[in-house]
């Protein structure tokens, strides 16, 4: 008997984005670009694949626009690009990407630390976003960055997020992106406020976005799901963190996100090849792999079929 986590959602890898932010070695855009095809290839629905953001300030993710240029337009259909100005989509576009993650933070601290300017000025921009996603046939999703807390203010009153949300200048939003930037929340607090961007705002994909700071990404991110939202994201082996975030690690690992929940195309190979693929990319880093369900495949309880060995 196989069984799934219910209701569904489909997973979003952003280990080539977030994942890498805040890596000490760069990894070649070859590499990524080859990563990004074995996930694809694996079933893995839809990637994170870089950022737009100045490359004096996230280096490992500079070659955004080469890993782009390099990936077929039928691949690029799954992927996501990192943008925070319309003139970042502009860029985007022309070397090929079509979706787009429109990201500002709920507070302004964090998103002048982040972006260079106040929520406002970000809010007052998507018109703009959103009028050039849709002149290349494109799909942009509303990011909003520490909807939980922020590291320089603290706890965030649900109200300011939610008040974003139900702005009319984020309408044209197709999905948007709930955060745990800092992996700070708790389950009760991601049930609130999913259900209240679900049932309070525009009609829209919701997403969640976790990090597992405090160790509740996998527990929110189920918690997130039984709310209503859809897609989730995850990096492998809990890779990731925000350069502008003090205090925030790694996000929830895709290994654990796809060992809870049981996608129709995750079978006990296709984990296998993850968990590789995860320790192989961490080993090249010199990070540390964070995920549970890569220790669990790799134990010694081989009656269990999604155990692959310590050698494997």
């Amino acid at each position: 008997m196989t069984f799934t986590y219910t209701p569904e959602a489909q997973l979003r890898d952003v280990t080539l984005r977030d994942g890498l932010q805040l890596t000490g070695k760069p990894l070649a855009t070859e590499r990524k670009v080859e990563i990004a095809r074995e996930l694809l290839a694996l079933g893995v629905p839809a990637l994170e694949i870089g950022s737009m953001a100045r490359p004096d300030l996230v280096p490992p993710l500079a070659d955004t626009l080469d890993v782009i240029a390099a990936l077929t337009p039928e691949e690029l259909a799954r992927c996501w690009v990192w943008v925070a100005t319309p003139r970042h989509i502009e860029k985007a576009a022309a070397a090929g990407a079509r979706n787009f993650q429109y990201c500002l933070s709920a507070t302004d601290s964090h998103n002048k630390a982040n972006i260079g300017r106040t929520t406002e000025d970000s809010v007052a921009a998507m018109p703009a976003a959103v009028a050039l996603t849709r002149d290349c046939g494109g799909s942009i999703q509303l990011c909003i960055a520490t909807s939980f807390t922020c590291p320089f203010e603290g706890v965030v009153d649900p109200a300011r997020v939610l008040g974003i949300a139900a702005d009319p200048r984020t309408d044209g939003a197709d999905d948007i992106v709930i955060c745990d930037t800092l992996g700070q929340a708790v389950p009760a607090q991601v049930r609130g406020l999913i259900r209240a961007v679900r049932d309070e705002t525009p009609p829209r994909r919701i997403l969640y976005h976790g990090h597992d700071t405090w160790g509740l990404g996998v527990a929110n991110t189920l918690t997130a799901i039984d709310a209503g939202a859809t897609m989730v994201d995850g990096s492998l082996g809990g890779l990731g963190g925000c350069p502008f975030a003090p205090g925030a690690s790694g996000n929830t690992a895709t290994e654990d996100l796809l060992f809870a929940t049981r996608p129709g195309w995750l079978t006990p190979d296709a984990l296998a090849v993850l968990v590789r693929t995860g320790e192989t990319l961490l080993a090249e880093l010199g990070e540390p792999n964070r995920s549970k369900t890569a220790q669990g495949a790799r134990s010694k309880a081989d009656a269990f079929e999604w155990v692959i060995g310590e050698t494997a």
